[in-house]
């Protein structure tokens, strides 16, 4: 049989609190119940999320998490990051509810990806739709873009903020001097936001002001562009 349709059904605290976010990334809701029990279903194009309110549920403990594979990644952030910073005046990096960036994962053969961490504490892990056959990722070449790759899969992937940022420290004490710019800029952004996440704001601004002395030529630019919007995206989260 084909043709079938899923749709995730998440647990939540208040779906009125749920609600109220994901129309910020330009969900409609399609239902609403309140009673025997909370319920709510949101759409946005072909995306269906359902939720189910939970009297004393605490999102901090939350196991729930989804899927979505999207063919456009760079355009569904886009219109998120809008959104969010439409409602919330930034784009929230830490707690709940907050976003990540758009990112290659080795654990991933490299597809693209973020995650929305809504007031639920459900993780919607969003990916690009693979083209064809996905490949192991390559090898990184140089040790800090190594621990970079894997502190991406712990951080990103597992959610583990505090052992990707160990592993990026002992990578740059040891490799900082002998790493290039464009691979110290990258391990450097991406330290600066775990440090926000993990609640270390004054950390994270010695971090970014590294990045913005770091001297990068043109095709170092060019090439991390994302990386450096991050960084000044960092930076408005901090200010």
């Amino acid at each position: 049989m084909a043709g079938e349709t899923t749709v995730p059904l998440l647990p939540c605290r208040s779906i009125d609190e749920v609600a109220e976010f994901y129309r910020a990334l330009g969900f409609t809701q399609t239902y609403r119940q309140v009673r025997p029990n909370p319920y709510l279903a949101l759409q946005r194009e072909d995306l269906n999320l359902h939720f189910s309110g939970i009297p004393g549920f605490d999102p901090e403990e939350s196991y729930g998490s989804c899927l979505v594979s999207v063919p456009d990644i760079g355009a569904l952030y886009g219109s998120f990051a809008e959104g969010l910073r439409a409602a919330y005046g930034r784009v929230p990096v830490s707690g709940i509810p907050r976003m990540t960036r758009p990112r290659k994962r080795k654990n991933t053969g490299e597809l693209s990806g973020f995650t929305v961490v809504d007031p639920g504490g459900n993780w919607i892990r969003i990916f690009a739709t693979p083209t064809g056959e996905v490949a192991p990722t390559p090898p990184a070449a140089g040790k800090l873009a190594t621990a970079l790759q894997n502190a991406i899969v712990l951080g990103e992937s597992k959610g583990d903020d505090g052992q990707a940022a160990r592993i990026l420290d002992a990578t740059l004490a040891r490799e900082q001097e002998r790493a290039s710019a464009a691979d110290l800029v990258e391990a450097l952004v991406y330290r600066a936001e775990l440090a926000i996440r993990l609640g270390d704001a004054a950390g994270a601004g010695v971090l970014l002001a590294r990045v913005r002395e770091t001297a990068l030529d043109e095709s170092e630019q060019a090439r991390l562009a994302d990386v450096l919007a991050n960084a000044r995206d960092l930076e408005t989260t901090l200010s």
